[in-house]
């Protein structure tokens, strides 16, 4: 995700970029795009304060579990960022904060959450009463391997907390909660086939700031993916509480997000693609209609880019593009949904990611009443 971001920021004379990573392959790798780079450790906190002491705006995409307390340090630097992490604490603890910083905080800015967000916020300013709003999205190999038919293009601690973290959603009005990788059910993909789509919690801010009375969110794997997962949750190799084993106590997830990130780690070469359907319905002007925006990314052989990097990297780097041209200058917290309110700069995001060949189609159905 951070190449593809660095990749499209350096190629704007517009941008200095200043990378900051503790692996010093990818620091000297983005240096090669034009970026300067620091080696340093983010989860050491002081760190945060060196790195974006210089900055007019900065860019967080560290692992989920650090990025709350890293998108809040750079708000007590009074430093605007703009984030991709997939936290798990609630992002409104931020509003305050970035509100008395006087700078935006744009938060869950990637294809889901953030791209699929963003186009609920636009369509509830569209329709003049949303009825609900189903959103699928995943990346995956292009090609199936046995025995995981899957591979991570993020870290798998992050993919794992998906399939750990229960499924939030809206039904009537009402919040339930359901476990993760339940309700499976196969979708068909023009041009990929069925593929197999479950329950994680991808709503986050959207029950907070949106009205649709009815939302779920779902991600797509290829078909039995769910029951593998169900099986490594169901058995504790997922949990965080150590365990006595022959060789002393354990953390199970820490063993296993070890060995899954070899395992699920892509290969120089490995080909890649994200799916993304976003289904809202609603009434407007008395007719009621549905809204289907569907996006199918691939690899790009032109720039050697990941479509997950892609179009999680480019969706980041679109909103980095509000802040920057002044698009978006409101202060305080704003997730995609809140921004996509905006018709300008839901326009700017859309035309930033045709622009690098990013499509998000848009068809239209009339329903009866």
């Amino acid at each position: 995700m951070g190449s593809a971001i660095v990749r499209d920021l350096t190629a704007e004379d517009e941008f200095e970029v200043l990378v900051v990573d503790i692996d010093p392959v990818a620091v000297e790798k983005m240096t090669r795009f034009g970026a300067d780079g620091v080696v340093a450790d983010l989860s050491q906190i002081e760190n945060v304060s060196r790195a974006v002491k210089d900055a007019d705006l900065v860019v967080g995409a560290v692992p989920g579990f650090m990025g709350y307390r890293t998108v809040k340090r750079v708000l007590q630097e009074g430093r605007p960022i703009v984030d991709i992490s997939f936290f798990e604490e609630d992002s409104a603890g931020l509003q305050d904060l970035a509100e008395s910083a006087g700078v935006p905080c744009l938060v869950d800015c990637g294809v889901a959450p953030g791209l699929s967000n963003l186009v609920l916020g636009n369509r509830e300013e569209h329709f003049d009463e949303t009825e609900s709003y189903v959103c699928f999205a995943g990346g995956l190999p292009k090609e199936r391997v046995l025995p995981w038919e899957y591979k991570a293009p993020f870290s798998p601690a992050d993919v794992i907390e998906e399939y750990v973290r229960p499924a939030r959603q809206r039904q009537a009005g009402q919040v339930v909660t359901k476990p993760a990788l339940t309700d499976t059910e196969l979708i068909d993909v023009p041009g990929i086939g069925s593929l197999e789509a479950f329950n994680t919690d991808g709503l986050r801010s959207l029950l907070r700031n949106c009205a649709t009375p009815n939302m779920v969110e779902k991600t797509l794997r290829y078909p039995g993916h769910a029951a593998r997962m169900q099986t490594l949750r169901e058995a504790g190799f997922f949990s965080s509480e150590p365990v006595q084993a022959a060789s002393g106590s354990v953390v199970p997830r820490d063993v296993t997000e070890s060995l899954l990130f070899d395992a699920w780690r892509f290969d120089e070469g490995d080909l890649d693609l994200t799916i993304l359907r976003i289904v809202i319905e609603g009434t407007k002007d008395g007719q009621r209609q549905r809204h289907t925006f569907s996006m199918v990314d691939h690899y790009n052989p032109a720039t050697e880019t990941m479509s997950v990097a892609r179009t999680t990297g480019y969706t980041c780097t679109s909103m980095v593009k509000l802040i920057a041209k002044g698009i978006w200058a409101q202060p305080g917290l704003a997730t995609p949904e809140i921004v996509g309110r905006n018709q300008e700069a839901y326009d700017a995001v859309i035309e930033h990611l045709r622009d690098r060949d990013v499509y998000l189609d848009l068809n239209v159905e009339v329903l009866p009443l």
